[in-house]
């Protein structure tokens, strides 16, 4: 679709939920979860990029959340299946960017004091640096990985052998979505030959560097939080929480980050290599939109994406783990005795093969998150299988995130929700927009203490949607329901000055 075409209108079928018919009316609608609020709130690009990707060859289903808002290609917060094609644009530049929470034996009250939050500021950013460019040499206290070491991470992902050489519990990877993952024919060995080829060719510069990133948030919207656990009420709701390793009145550790540069550098070098496939044959891109490349399953460049984005997202599951052991050692230097385990990891940039109608399918989650509710066959021998695995849901450090736990009506979503709260002003808007004195006292009334000098203005809360409202389409939608509220005590995040760079 064009964007001097007109766009179609939203139709409501329930109180947050309605569609947007396909390109041409032809097969199934586009799946709307939204209030009316929210929905009034998707500018026309969001539709647009909605449509294109909706019509694009091999696609059969979209669904459009709440934290819904344009992208690159697809819009964020979108959820697209195929089960003939991949495609980049819905997975994004950030592979695998992921949320993690790290339960803490300590109570809320253990970090009352400022100088104990400011204490543990200061231990954490001494070993997990944060910053677009920066690695370990900018933490004294990180751990330092080898290139040796930084390619097995990238084809093993979580492996016993890896989280050994980092310091990390073994028992964590039990706590993934998915703790590593594989290439196109299943193996290892040809994530192996991938990389090996990218480097010989020249295509990872600098990639010894780019293992240095491991165990570090990097910029944009990615940080950690240390939160106070609220479990909310409710037999159901206590038996998750108490699965999960949430305890009411307990300290957590929320971080959101992804693949780094390396991600970075994986995901441009397969968006240019497409681009130009397209150009030389001249092939109609959907929606004209350059961003929306892909590639039929079977073919060489389908599988060069899909050893790519495993490459990844074996990376970005690393990454995260390696950031809860450096944030769990912090807390012990400053609180000794401390103990903690992982409660759950999980991805919103990535593609996983699920069924679908019957059939095997890429579930492209952009900004969108896994919801499997209990009973889910894929969560048979998992710790989750009663009670449905962990959502993890970030809003803003002053209106809180949310730990939820999957309905059976997320069958309608693609057993999906969104991601978080979703932008409400794009970056340059919300610094333009944006007063800095009333974003840091809003930090200072809400009792949050952060590791910036001045927080950015362009990941100011007031840059994104209304998170209660986004999380009450969830629950009218009948996707999710909540099982903690979780309340900021501090804030680690990228202070550099500069404008950062969406993830």
């Amino acid at each position: 679709m064009n964007s001097t075409d007109a766009l179609p209108t939203f139709t409501s079928t329930g109180e947050a939920t309605g569609f947007l018919p396909a390109p041409g009316s032809r097969g199934r609608p586009i799946t709307v979860i939204a209030t009316e609020a929210l929905r009034a709130g998707f500018d026309a690009k969001v539709v647009e990029q909605a449509m294109n990707s909706r019509g694009a060859p091999g696609v059969t289903d979209l669904v459009l959340n709440p934290d819904a808002h344009a992208g690159y290609g697809a819009p964020v917060g979108c959820v697209l299946v195929s089960p003939t094609h991949v495609y980049p644009g819905p997975v994004g530049v950030d592979i695998k960017c992921s949320m993690s929470l790290l339960a803490l034996d300590l109570p809320a009250e253990a970090v009352a004091e400022k100088s104990i939050r400011r204490a543990l500021i200061d231990a954490i950013t001494a070993r997990t640096p944060t910053g677009a460019g920066r690695g370990q040499r900018s933490a004294p206290k990180s751990r330092r990985v080898s290139p040796e070491l930084g390619r097995q991470v990238a084809i093993e992902g979580a492996s016993p052998a890896v989280c050994a050489a980092l310091g990390v519990p073994p028992e964590w990877a039990e706590r993934c979505e998915d703790s590593f993952h594989v290439g196109h024919d299943d193996t290892r060995d040809a994530l192996a030959a991938r990389l090996d080829h990218l480097i010989a060719a020249g295509a990872l510069p600098r990639f010894a560097e780019k293992m240095t990133q491991l165990g570090s948030y990097g910029g944009g919207n990615h940080f950690g939080e240390c939160e106070a656990v609220e479990v909310l009420p409710g037999e159901r709701t206590r038996a998750a929480a108490e699965t999960f390793g949430l305890r009411d009145g307990g300290l957590a550790f929320l971080s959101h980050c992804g693949s780094r540069g390396f991600g970075h550098n994986l995901a441009s070098g397969q968006f240019a290599a497409l681009q130009k496939f397209f150009a030389t044959w001249s092939l109609p891109l959907p929606g004209g939109d350059r961003e929306l490349v892909y590639a039929p399953l079977g073919t060489p460049a389908a599988d060069a994406y899909l050893d790519d984005m495993a490459l990844g997202a074996n990376f970005a599951t690393v990454n995260h783990l390696l950031i809860n052991a450096l944030v769990l050692e912090a807390f012990q230097e400053v609180i000794p005795g401390a103990t903690g385990r992982l409660v759950y990891f999980i991805s919103h940039n990535i593609a996983r093969r699920e069924p679908v109608d019957g059939q095997m399918a890429w579930v492209h989650r952009k900004g969108a998150t896994r919801a499997f509710p209990a009973g889910h066959h894929a969560l048979r021998d998992t710790p989750f299988a009663a009670t449905g695995h962990p959502i993890l849901l970030p809003g803003s450090p002053t209106a809180g995130s949310v730990v939820m736990v999957a309905e059976p009506g997320a069958e309608k979503s693609r057993y999906s929700v969104n991601h978080g709260a979703g932008r409400a002003k794009g970056r340059k808007a919300a610094i333009r927009e944006l007063d800095q004195r009333a974003v840091d006292d809003e930090f200072t009334a809400a009792d949050i203490l952060t590791n910036c000098r001045q927080y950015p203005r362009d990941e100011a809360p007031a840059a994104y949607k209304d998170f209660g409202e986004v999380l009450r389409s969830v629950e009218l939608a009948g996707l999710a329901t909540g099982v903690a509220k979780l309340r900021a005590r501090f804030v680690i995040k990228d202070s550099d000055e500069s404008l950062r760079g969406a993830a």
